[in-house]
């Protein structure tokens, strides 16, 4: 059970990341988002024993209140049920075998995820000229 002054999670992202940042900047303007800790991982802070900043910076993580880590897709179901409009995402994607395939996604994204990144750069530059 968390306190009030415990957050339900403690969600780590690449804030150096422009699609990272986006997609987090759309889940902190819920308003359950501030019963979230959020912890950029580019800022080099300290993220566990159990949890090296490449690690983090390579995969999405969540950690729970119990302090257990959650990566890739199953860290996503876990945020997803913090908020009302997404939960029953974060409930169909833990639920085998939909929890394989949200995953199996995840990885297919993750070597397309630079490219994508490089994209996102330049159209933001080219959107501020």
């Amino acid at each position: 059970m968390t306190t009030e002054t415990e957050p339900r999670l403690t969600v780590y992202f690449d804030g150096s990341c422009p699609l990272c940042r986006r997609e987090i900047a759309l889940y902190r303007r819920l308003p359950q988002a501030a019963c979230l800790a959020w912890l950029d991982v580019s800022e080099g802070q300290a993220l566990g024993e159990d949890l090296s900043c490449a690690a983090a910076m390579a995969r999405f993580h969540v950690r729970d209140p119990q302090g257990r880590l959650f990566s890739g897709a199953a860290a996503f179901s876990q945020m997803w049920r913090q908020f009302p409009g997404w939960r029953w995402l974060g409930y169909l994607s833990a639920w085998p075998p939909m929890s394989w395939l949200f995953e199996f996604a995840y990885r297919l994204f993750l070597p397309i995820r630079p490219r994508l990144q490089q994209w996102v750069r330049r159209w933001s530059r080219e959107e501020r000229s």
